[in-house]
């Protein structure tokens, strides 16, 4: 399959909630083509994100479905027509498809609230301390997919900084924050930054020092990204073999329970600003 016909996280995103109205339906996917008049396999398609479906169609789906969740089927609704292309396209083909999905799952986020532990987050990175994480990846990646992905990584700030800034809430701890990544220099560039966007009216910056003790999670990175819909709420999570998505409904409550926990251990915004400042006059 092309890169252009790989289904994005948000063209699979939709056909599972399809599919999950059906099995909820205690239909099976013959019945469910029968009953809209198309051939099983569009059915299956449809579910795994590699085709598209009209309004007009989804709504007959949910009827047939019995779903009576009309905020869901609206904002399901809202996702029909296929693949809607994004400033991250461009990339397409020329970094790992899973740093587009963050990418697309960030731009339709309603809310972004994440937790780092090791790595400062990336929608705040300075383009020196990217390249500095980027050229210590192993094996070592190519100069031209370094500049790439840093390009790309730049791209991604444009949720917090755009013309419709995404409300954000950070959770950063101490290790991550006293990382030097590219040396003292870029370090402090870089704290100097995270103090800068933290100035913004839609970015809260909460950090944990060492002496707060453990949490939940402690040692991962979380992107929690709310939705239009809570059902359609995605986690993604760091791993050596790549980006991790989680959508479950009893996944998602997990996360929010421990995101929660975690805030109620860092300090309030106005301290862990003066925390960031504290570090960054130590090195």
């Amino acid at each position: 399959m092309a890169p252009g016909n790989i289904p994005t996280i948000r063209q699979r995103r939709f056909g599972l909630e399809l599919r999950r109205l059906r099995e909820a339906a205690g239909m099976s996917a013959p019945a469910a083509a029968a009953a809209l008049g198309t051939d099983r396999t569009n059915i299956s398609n449809i579910e795994a994100g590699r085709y598209g479906i009209s309004e007009e169609r989804l709504r007959r789906l949910a009827s047939i479905y019995e779903c009576n969740d009309q905020a869901l089927i609206d904002t399901l609704a809202s996702m029909t027509g296929g693949r809607k292309t994004g400033w991250w396209d461009e990339y397409r083909g020329k970094v790992p498809p899973g740093l587009l999905d963050i990418s697309e799952l960030e731009h339709y986020a309603t809310r972004l609230r994440t937790m780092q532990t090791s790595h400062l987050p990336g929608l705040f990175q300075t383009e020196d301390h990217a390249r500095a994480m980027f050229e210590l990846v192993v094996p070592k990646l190519p100069r031209l997919e370094v500049e790439l992905r840093v390009a790309h990584r730049l791209g991604r700030q444009r949720v917090i900084s755009g013309d419709a800034p995404v409300p954000y809430l950070g959770i950063i701890h101490e290790a991550a924050l006293r990382m030097q990544f590219g040396g003292r220099d870029v370090a402090r560039a870089q704290l100097r930054h995270l103090l800068e966007e933290s100035e913004r009216d839609n970015v809260t910056l909460l950090a944990i020092p060492f002496a707060n003790g453990g949490f939940p999670m402690a040692g991962e990175s979380i992107l929690y990204a709310e939705a239009e819909n809570p059902h359609l709420d995605t986690v993604h999570m760091d791993s050596p073999a790549g980006p991790l998505f989680f959508d479950l409904p009893t996944q998602l409550e997990n996360f929010r329970v421990r995101l929660d926990l975690a805030e109620r251990v860092a300090l309030t915004a106005k301290q862990s600003v003066e925390f960031i400042r504290s570090i960054l006059k130590e090195m």
